[in-house]
């Protein structure tokens, strides 16, 4: 196993100080009564291993403040709000499962044998959680500067490829709702303004419809994306200009 770990150091770019740390991160509770009975076997081995629910809880913790700390350096002009929701995408199970995913942590989770049976090495859950485990890992191991390299290498530069534009995006319908409501303005109507090209690579242009008038126009290779991109081009303008209310 230690080859295997040596292996998800590199991946990590991390090499452990203490290898405990990285041990009890992929350790799931399923495996801790096997363990427990095989160290009774290995000399010197007399500590019996634990889990990796502490270290989750941890680096549940520790993602939580570096991801905020990144969207506020990566976006000066955001809000409370879109920061929130932007911060709720990059940590979600779907984001850590990926992360987890690209580090191959599959491969190296310590699973009891039922766990295994069942497929725990594919499940989203378990690799999320894991993922969290060896954020804690490594802050434990070398500190926030260290967990923060990783994150910004493994986590939030994919979250936001592209400048920022994929989650500046998905936030810009809901966005564009807030500052409505706020103003006491009807919400935005989106409409169909026409399509192009073959089935299998259409592009879809849609307008965005604000107190009667078309504020703005957006493409895209999905209606949702054109949408986004209308919300965000008429937001830009209600934010230059106002609305009257």
């Amino acid at each position: 196993m230690r080859n295997a770990d040596a292996a998800l150091e590199e991946r990590l770019g991390h090499k452990f100080s203490n290898r405990d740390l990285l041990d009890r991160a992929l350790t799931h509770s399923s495996a801790i009564p096997e363990l427990r009975g095989a160290s009774g076997d290995a000399p010197g081995d007399s500590v019996p291993r634990s889990d990796n629910e502490r270290l989750e809880f941890l680096g549940d913790a520790v993602l939580e403040l570096l991801a905020s700390e990144y969207l506020l350096a990566a976006f000066p002009d955001w809000s409370e709000g879109q920061l929130s929701k932007s911060r709720a995408r990059i940590v979600n199970a779907s984001s850590l499962e990926s992360a987890a995913r690209r580090l191959h942590l599959g491969e190296h989770l310590r699973l009891g044998r039922g766990e295994e049976k069942t497929g725990g090495r594919e499940k989203q859950t378990l690799l999320a959680d894991a993922f969290e485990a060896v954020v804690a890992a490594v802050y434990m191991d070398s500190g926030l500067s260290a967990a923060r390299e990783l994150l910004q290498r493994i986590l939030f530069e994919q979250a936001l490829e592209g400048r920022g534009e994929r989650i500046a995006e998905s936030d810009r319908k809901s966005a564009l709702q807030e500052f409505l409501q706020g103003r006491g303005q009807a919400p935005a109507e989106y409409r169909l303004a026409g399509e192009s090209g073959p089935d299998h690579q259409k592009t879809f242009q849609i307008e965005v419809w604000i107190n009667g008038e078309c504020l703005a126009r957006g493409e895209g290779s999905t209606k949702k994306e054109a949408e986004q991109r209308a919300a965000r081009s008429a937001l830009e303008q209600l934010e230059r200009t106002g609305v009257k209310g």
